[in-house]
């Protein structure tokens, strides 16, 4: 194994300028190449990993590989029988959507179009669950690159099953389908795609809220997660309609959501309060969020207080939303001079501050 990386990382090397891709493509290196690939999967898979690497570096290196016609071989293992060989294409292809003229090759292959229908054929078959997550980590990495409403609207597909994932009860799809949510939800095309669902949004708000209190730690951080993504807005997206979708989000998470996210980030496991604290960050930058933290009894006192939060994660989560805090145009006449001047102290002193109270105190008894 570790041979075949090292063999493929000196190809790959060599084919970084015009002389290296003649040699590797041009000669008889190529049958030599073609020759090792029928010694079995693991051999011809390297080479399609040499070659999506390769085809990755400009579209010039890509035309080598296209007229090599190991990259249509590649292509053609999407339809193959073998699920396991197929879920390994699928991740082939999606490294190769990486780059926009692989992105554009792709699509004049008709790749996008067969893939979307693998997802449509995904419900007749048994094994689909061993491939349907990389057709969704495809689409969603592609909608980022592209454009969310574009691949949403061509692909329906792809979004259906996306929130039907969300309502299953198998961990390795709802992982799956709660980061795809929070990339999609993370740019603001995304976040207006997922809003004109309507209640089939709310739907999945619904669930992934359920995983957030309820589920395993590992569903429930990245539920947590996909949830700071989908409220993040920056300053300049702040839009009265934006801010609106955002707030009603939040408040669709439960009936006291302030209290939800906090019940969670004082329970005892340290990457649940960071992911919690993520939400409150979120939040922070927008002025309706800013209203509900000085509305919510003892709220302010909960991110001033620096007992919270022991590790060094812990306090960095703390920081940046005090930071986030502190830098808002709107915070100081929404939370009031007084918060906002303890804020902006606790920024001063920075995340790791030890106060020297209780040294103090313990000399005084003496």
């Amino acid at each position: 194994m570790a041979v075949a990386k090292q063999a493929i990382r000196s190809l790959s090397k060599l084919s970084q300028c015009k002389p290296g891709l003649d040699k590797l493509f041009q000669t008889d290196l190529l049958k030599v190449m073609k020759d090792v690939m029928a010694a079995s999967d693991i051999v011809r898979y390297r080479i399609y990993e040499l070659v999506v690497e390769i085809s990755s570096v400009s579209p010039i290196s890509l035309g080598y590989c296209a007229n090599s016609s190991i990259l249509s071989q590649l292509l053609s293992e999407l339809s193959g029988d073998d699920v396991l060989i197929r879920a390994t294409a699928i991740e082939m292809v999606t490294t190769l959507a990486h780059s926009q003229h692989g992105r554009q090759y792709l699509a004049q292959q008709g790749i996008m179009e067969k893939l979307s229908n693998m997802i449509i054929g995904s419900e007749a078959d048994s094994f689909s669950s061993l491939y349907l997550p990389g057709l969704v980590k495809f689409f969603g990495n592609l909608a980022i690159a592209d454009s969310p409403q574009q691949v949403c609207e061509t692909y329906p597909a792809f979004q259906n099953k996306v929130f039907e994932m969300t309502l299953d009860a198998d961990p390795v799809m709802l992982g799956v389908a709660l980061d795809t949510l929070g990339l999609l939800g993370s740019t603001v095309e995304g976040k207006q795609v997922l809003q004109k669902t309507g209640e089939k949004f709310k739907t999945v708000l619904t669930k992934m809220s359920q995983l957030a209190n309820s589920a395993a730690t590992e569903l429930r951080v990245r539920s947590l997660d996909a949830i700071s993504q989908l409220l993040t807005l920056q300053p300049e997206q702040q839009t009265e309609d934006l801010l609106a979708l955002t707030e009603s989000w939040f408040q669709h998470l439960s009936d006291h959501p302030m209290d939800m996210i906090r019940s969670i980030s004082t329970q005892p496991f340290p990457e649940l309060y960071c992911v919690a604290l993520g939400i409150f960050s979120a939040i922070a930058a927008q002025p309706w969020g800013q209203k509900l933290m000085i509305s919510t009894p003892g709220f302010m006192e909960f991110i001033l207080d620096r007992s919270t939060g022991k590790s060094k994660e812990a306090k960095d989560a703390k920081f940046e939303l005090v930071g986030t805090l502190v830098s808002s145009s709107t915070a100081a006449d929404i939370l009031g001079s007084q918060h906002y001047i303890h804020l902006k102290a606790y920024l001063r002193e920075g995340p790791y501050y030890v106060s020297a109270v209780a040294a103090v105190g313990i000399e005084g008894a003496d």
